[in-house]
């Protein structure tokens, strides 16, 4: 795929006002993976699935002995949550929103590439009655080209939702690269990677208010754990090549863009995880570095224990909460 052109436009990024965390990572289990790219990750049967960027969907178990594929999808797995039915629903930027029996690999697709005009179909959160809420990262770019839409800023990523009858509209649109989507009780959460933010819509009236704004880093997918928290996969720290005086002079963004992409702005090599409670406040955070693991794309939380999906590496990895009782 040729590089496409960026037409960036001016933005005040909010100034970051908090500084890396002090380590506090607890003992690490890495579970390597036969692929690249394990984005996300959902506990299934004692285990964990994800998926690779070769399409096929994998279940791990804990220990790490036992890797089996439990379906294909032939296109690029993003995303992956359980839904009520047994499924395991699956965002797959290349063929849209997908549903996948475990057990038998059947592959249902609920709403394909082009439907809704979905582009890049990337994180969902699916409510009790199978209601499906999902992003869709930009009207602009395919994934591969994930980075120009940062650099461009031109807000073009949407927040869908599909109902049991098939049904789909749009919940909110003119998002920064809308990524992770996560459901509370009152409103459904969705990620601003461009726009270091989370907002939340009111399921009831469908309004759109800001909730965490001016995160220390690029927020990517996030869910619900199991202890009523939200939380967020913190992919890496801000750069300056977005906040700094690139930002106000978009003719600067078109130079980066420009360059090989050897010499564009890098993800840190780092693990950081947040949850934040229903009123806003941080109620866990974990910090560090590992040789193996990094770039925190995807987080879930049950039982106790995180665990964690990585779009730049070849494992996937969880950890028990400290003092936290199993469940």
């Amino acid at each position: 795929m040729s590089k496409p052109s960026i037409s960036p436009v001016k933005w005040e990024p909010p100034k970051a006002t908090e500084a890396e965390p002090p380590s506090n990572l607890p003992l690490l289990n890495v579970l390597p993976v036969p692929g690249t790219g394990p984005e996300d990750v959902v506990f299934l049967d004692d285990a964990l699935v994800t998926g690779l960027d070769d399409g096929r969907i994998i279940k791990v178990s804990l220990d790490g002995w036992r890797i089996e594929v439990i379906a294909d999808t032939q296109g690029r797995p993003l995303g992956i949550e359980s839904h009520p039915d047994g499924r395991v629903v699956v965002c797959d930027a290349i063929k849209g929103l997908l549903a996948v029996d475990p057990g038998t690999g059947q592959i249902e697709t609920l709403v394909p590439v082009g439907q809704e005009n979905l582009r890049v179909c990337n994180n969902a959160a699916v409510a009790d009655d199978g209601t499906i809420f999902f992003s869709d990262s930009s009207q602009r770019f395919e994934l591969e080209h994930w980075t120009a839409d940062l650099l461009e800023h031109s807000g073009t990523g949407r927040l869908l939702r599909r109902t049991p009858d098939g049904s789909v509209d749009v919940m909110a649109a003119g998002l920064q690269f809308a990524n992770g989507v996560a459901l509370t009780a009152e409103h459904v959460v969705v990620a601003q990677t461009g726009q270091y933010s989370l907002d939340r819509v009111r399921l009831d009236t469908g309004r759109m208010d800001p909730w965490i704004t001016n995160l220390p880093a690029f927020p990517d997918n996030i869910s619900t754990g199991d202890d009523g928290l939200v939380w967020v996969a913190m992919a890496s720290a801000r750069k300056t090549a977005l906040d700094g005086l690139p930002s106000k002079v978009p003719a600067l963004r078109k130079v980066i863009w420009a360059l090989p992409e050897a010499l564009h702005p890098k993800p840190d090599t780092l693990i950081w995880t947040r949850a934040y409670d229903t009123e806003g406040r941080v109620a866990q955070e974990f910090f560090g570095r590992h040789e193996r693991f990094f770039m925190v794309t995807g987080v879930r939380v049950a039982g106790g224990r995180v665990a964690m999906g990585s779009l730049n590496t070849t494992s996937i990895a969880w950890f028990d909460v400290p003092g936290a009782a199993p469940r």
